[in-house]
């Protein structure tokens, strides 16, 4: 076995210790991941991500930004959009910021988008991105479309593009947020106190993420709830989704 100058296997711990007895994180081979394209268009059994742009606009206004449409917004960077040029400016600003990749969420049955979400955050280097923006219709709330979102997000993320990290990020009031975080298989990190103003409020974050030694147990989760023979002829789920893990995960080093 080839070691790192200065490193050795200590005899009596499993981890790897150096010359002065210090404790080292487990070897890794690594040569970084891949960037998203901008341009990819990713399609699964009922929902497809296109890259959001002015065709969206129409679409997007009547899904996301009705008068009673505001609970969508509250926990989001803007305001909601009073009419379609507010909401055209959110999307100019994403498909013009290199540091993110917008996608429109378009249910299949319709041909309409019904929300949008981002890849952001973007670290190829160091193998880590976050999943954020998110604003989902109400087509989309709760349902097995919006779930395949995160599961297609999540497959490109680390079956394409080589993550090791995948991150979700939300304010630590944001409940719905929380519990989507949890039931899709995000392990709960930490609470970031004052960690942002927004909409001239205090913001604490929540941090979530699921890393390449987690994903296949998240992904084979995925995979068996979004199996058409887990819902009846109503479209019910039978089985619910059980991406977490039976107990809480121990230290990745």
């Amino acid at each position: 076995m080839t070691r790192p100058v200065g490193v050795r296997l200590s005899t009596t711990r499993t981890r790897a210790t150096n010359d002065h007895g210090q404790p080292l994180g487990r070897p890794v081979e690594w040569t970084g991941a891949t960037a998203p394209a901008r341009d990819l268009v990713l399609e699964g059994r009922g929902v497809r991500l296109e890259p959001a742009g002015p065709q969206h606009v129409d679409d997007l206004h009547a899904a996301l930004c009705r008068e009673d449409d505001d609970p969508i917004w509250t926990y989001l960077a803007w305001e909601r959009p009073r009419d379609r040029d507010e909401l055209a400016a959110i999307l100019e600003h994403g498909a013009a910021d290199p540091g993110q990749v917008r996608y429109a969420i378009v249910p299949l049955e319709t041909g309409r988008a019904a929300g949008f979400c981002s890849l952001m955050r973007i670290d190829p280097a160091m193998g880590v991105i976050e999943v954020g923006g998110i604003a989902l219709g109400r087509q989309l709330q709760r349902s097995r479309a919006g779930t395949e979102v995160m599961a297609l997000l999540m497959r490109h993320v680390f079956d394409d593009l080589g993550y090791r990290r995948y991150e979700w990020k939300c304010d630590s009031l944001n409940g719905a947020s929380r519990r989507a975080a949890i039931r899709l298989g995000f392990i709960w990190e930490g609470r970031f106190r004052n960690a942002l103003v927004y909409k001239g409020r205090n913001r604490d974050t929540d941090w979530f993420s699921i890393t390449d030694r987690e994903w296949p147990r998240v992904s084979r989760a995925l995979e068996d709830w979004l199996d058409d023979r887990n819902f009846d002829e109503a479209g019910r789920q039978r089985a619910r989704l059980a991406a977490r893990p039976p107990e809480p995960a121990g230290t990745d080093d």
